[in-house]
């Protein structure tokens, strides 16, 4: 509270100028149009907000988040018109963009990009898989390499343990770039051992989301890692008056010499290693990898910071990165990972699960902790279980944000209705992201099943094929369905006031 309080009294000063500006350039604006200038900006924003309404029902995105803008805009003209320009669309983002585009123009035109015969091989054993596995790539330009070691963690702390070894074994390198950095003794522990490689001449280099460590992290503890010889940076700093507030780095990643990377839902603070338990045990899953797919999560990291840091010489120079050469010992699948942008126009791990719902013959299980849906990918749940595949969702028993809580839980009548099973984990607060299909696919990342996540946010994802880590990841969600409760009909079931509510939730969803 007190690291959300200082910031806030740092950019109090410069609102209340910015308030002050407009309120002058209205007072003198007033005089110049004779006292009539409320009616004009009236007029203005009035057509404005026909334009926009027109322009966001012709676009191409999703509709339940096009159907509230259009509803805040015929309401609100004025407000809606200004909440609009400064939240609702991509363009809002453009600083933003350019500044991503610019380092991921040189990254591309540096790394080998070509997934050689993989995707051949894959649409060979299976076509539908291959296609959308070649849908990602094109959408975001990560390739599909043939898959080295993977390691699936059920829960945070066993990944912390490995995280430690790992750490102290770093010669080069090490990246780590996080939602959310919280003192502690997981990211206390891993401080001392970063410092202690960065005395030894490894670079070490953190970033993490300036809105998602808001409560947790500062530049006091910026500094303080400075002093132990690692550097650190925020992703897109906070400030109130800045308006690409929407598009945070949801991104959970760690690569150690270019040899080794991890990723999954896993936060660096306590409560995702079950230090502390401020919603019960608290299930988290991620994984471990090696082989040539972790250059995707070293570039994926590299983008990021050469678009952020300020120094140019901390700039990384990613044609001196030396990666491993790999030798795969035995054939493990394939591994594709790839990273969400709300910059571009297509959504991809959102068509993604809709692509593995169409696909799917006999079953798809998934992991959220919120349950926040598009028309699409709703449907796409309700069509694949209503055609016989066995469609499962495990949700939270203990949620950590209650009206984001209910809100999910809205949308459990019609998907317990056409078959789609539902569970809860009793235990406590349920924070994996991930999914298997048919016995032959998973995906494992930062991707919620909600709007920020599938829309707004910078998200990372790893979709592996026929890989050994697929048999572990559905024998860990048959053990957490024991720990769960089962969702009925008759436990959804609501009188018209609850209908009502949880239909405006709905409405209001793409906000939260």
């Amino acid at each position: 509270m007190k690291k959300i309080i200082g910031r806030v009294l740092v950019v109090l000063p410069p609102i209340a100028l910015q308030v002050l500006w407009y309120v002058l350039a209205f007072v003198l604006l007033n005089k110049i149009f004779n006292g009539y200038l409320l009616q004009v900006v009236t007029i203005v924003f009035t057509v404005l907000a026909v334009l926009f309404v027109t322009h966001i029902i012709g676009k191409r995105d999703e509709s339940s988040y096009k159907l509230l803008w259009a509803i805040v805009i015929v309401g609100f003209p004025i407000l809606g018109a200004i909440l609009y320009l400064t939240l609702g669309h991509k363009s809002t983002g453009t600083k933003l963009k350019k500044k991503l585009n610019a380092t991921s123009k040189a990254l591309i035109e540096g790394k080998e990009i070509s997934s050689g015969d993989e995707f051949a091989k894959i649409k060979n054993d299976d076509v539908r898989i291959g296609q959308t596995l070649e849908f990602i790539n094109d959408s975001t330009g990560f390739p599909v390499y043939k898959n080295g070691t993977s390691k699936y963690y059920p829960f945070g702390e066993d990944m912390f343990a490995d995280m430690c070894e790992d750490l102290k074994k770093a010669q080069m390198f090490v990246y780590i770039e996080y939602f959310i950095i919280q003192r502690g003794k997981f990211w206390d522990t891993m401080v001392d051992i970063l410092a202690e490689r960065a005395a030894h001449g490894v670079d070490v280099k953190v970033m993490y989301d300036d809105l998602g460590s808001i409560a947790t992290y500062s530049v006091k503890d910026i500094l303080d890692l400075k002093d132990k010889g690692i550097m650190c940076i925020p992703f897109n700093p906070f400030f109130l008056i800045k308006s690409q507030l929407n598009n945070r780095d949801h991104r959970k990643i760690m690569v150690i010499d270019g040899q080794v990377a991890y990723s999954g839902g896993v936060n660096l603070a306590d409560e995702y290693i079950n230090e502390i338990h401020p919603f019960g045990r608290w299930k988290d899953i991620g994984f471990r990898i090696t082989g040539d797919a972790v250059k995707s999560y070293t570039y994926m990291f590299v983008e990021f910071w050469n678009a952020f840091v300020k120094e140019e010489d901390k700039k990384i120079d990613a044609f001196l990165i030396k990666f491993p050469e790999v030798t795969y010992e035995k054939d493990n699948g394939y591994i594709l990972p790839y990273y969400d942008s709300p910059m571009r126009d297509e959504h991809t791990s959102n068509i993604l699960f809709a692509e593995m719902l169409s696909s799917a013959t006999d079953y798809v299980w998934f992991y959220t902790p919120y349950l926040m849906l598009g028309d699409a990918l709703f449907d796409a749940f309700i069509r694949a279980a209503r055609r016989g595949v066995d469609v499962r969702i495990i949700m939270p028993g203990i949620p950590d944000k209650k009206l984001v809580y209910r809100l999910s839980r809205s949308y459990y009548p019609d998907l317990v209705k056409a078959g789609v099973k539902v569970y809860e984990y009793t235990p406590g607060f349920v924070h994996a992201k991930g999914f298997i299909a048919d016995g032959k696919v998973c995906g494992i990342g930062t991707v919620n099943l909600d709007y920020r996540s599938l829309f707004l946010h910078f998200e990372c994802n790893s979709v592996f094929y026929k890989a050994d880590i697929i048999d572990e990841i559905k024998k860990d969600y048959l053990s957490t369905l024991d720990e769960c409760r089962y969702v009925t009909e008759k436990d959804v079931k609501k009188n018209a006031v609850g209908r009502f509510v949880d239909d405006l939730l709905k409405v209001i969803a793409p906000l939260l």
